[in-house]
């Protein structure tokens, strides 16, 4: 077999090495591979079992005309075409050999194609008017993110456990004050150093149903995602570490305050702030009156930092506003220490985080 140039490095030549059954050829200088016909197609359906067969070549996007490299093996010019119609990572494709040309940072967004087609239409999925009724009678956003891999056993505890608390004593008047004033978090007597261990069960204690389903569905929502990127422990230990450091500063900014505080929103939004960090492809609708629209991570949690700020300014007491943006603050610190991590250990989230991932929002 003729050693072959990278076209790439012009001057290098192919390594030819084994790939299961297929013989590729690689450039050891640049790290590029070359694919001859259908070996593509077969690396794609040996990670990809559940895909039925199909050429990759199939689902490319956009056509970006001639590139400036040859085909190492009929040295015609080749073909550039985007990876997907909403994942522009540029495939160098031969029309004559039906080879194709892969820099080695384009490789894992090949041998996922599949799925990361299938997640792309999900995140693309235009607004119906089943989510916008949903949102007009209820205020609360629609999600669009990746489907866990896992299930979220930890998350739909916390849910359970959240809602089987609050049946326990909200419907009893005895049971309520009771768990009020030994539960619930009051600035004043925690920082005098009494009853500590409030500023942890607090987090389980809510103060009307109204509160209790606001606060349940944003962990619906959102911590099935955090519980798949990171695991059932880590996810639960990370939870509560957001809750006890919300509880803290909204102890510190309500220092002299008697009024207690209660409510699992300080931890969830610590889980605001690791989405924020690892989902910034995820969209969430907004709805201004009767004005519906999909916006990135980003948008949706600085209106609701900004809402937040603004209450806080406002001087409104009923609500733990400094709970809230220190629960965030964490998370944000948190998702920032973890980010290499969670996108090593999650190729797909990883591969969503690229500039070359198109969101049509």
């Amino acid at each position: 077999m003729p050693i072959k140039p990278c076209p790439r490095c012009k001057d290098k030549m192919l390594t030819p090495t084994s790939y299961k059954t297929d013989e590729i050829d690689v450039c050891q200088a640049c790290g590029g591979l070359w694919f001859e016909k259908d070996e593509v197609n077969r690396m794609i359906n040996e990670l990809h079992e559940d895909v039925p067969d199909s050429q990759y070549t199939d689902h490319f996007g956009k056509h970006l005309g001639d590139s400036e490299l040859n085909c190492p093996d009929c040295h015609q010019s080749l073909q550039r075409y985007h990876l997907l119609a909403d994942y522009h990572a540029e495939i160098d494709h031969c029309h004559a050999c039906d080879g194709s040309w892969i820099d080695r940072s384009e490789l894992r967004g090949v041998q996922q194609s599949p799925a990361l087609q299938s997640a792309l239409a999900t995140l693309n999925e235009k607004i119906n008017w089943k989510t916008y009724l949903f949102q007009f009678l209820s205020q609360m956003p629609v999600e669009y993110n990746l489907k866990p891999r896992i299930r979220p056993v930890v998350n739909w505890t916390l849910l359970l456990l959240n809602a089987l608390i609050f049946a326990l004593y909200y419907f009893d008047e005895q049971s309520f004050i009771w768990t009020f004033q030994h539960l619930a978090a009051v600035p004043s007597q925690v920082l005098a150093g009494e009853h500590a261990w409030t500023l942890l069960t607090c987090i389980f204690l809510h103060g009307s149903l109204l509160h209790l389903a606001g606060n349940l569905y944003f962990l619906y929502v959102v911590g099935d995602n955090l519980e798949d990127a990171l695991g059932h422990k880590r996810y639960l230990g990370l939870y509560l570490l957001c809750g006890l450091a919300a509880s803290v500063v909204g102890a510190l900014v309500r220092s002299g305050s008697d009024i207690p505080s209660v409510g699992a929103s300080g931890a969830i939004a610590g889980l605001f702030g690791m989405y924020l960090m690892w989902f910034r492809h995820a969209s969430l609708t907004f709805m201004f009156v009767i004005f519906q629209k999909k916006l990135s991570a980003v948008w949706f949690f600085a209106i609701w930092v900004a809402f937040n700020i603004l209450g806080m300014a406002l001087g409104d007491t009923e609500v733990d506003y400094g709970a809230h943006l220190g629960g965030f603050a964490t998370g944000l610190l948190i998702g920032w220490w973890l980010k290499d991590k969670v996108l090593a250990a999650n190729p797909m989230i990883s591969l969503l985080n690229q500039q070359e991932t198109v969101i049509r929002r």
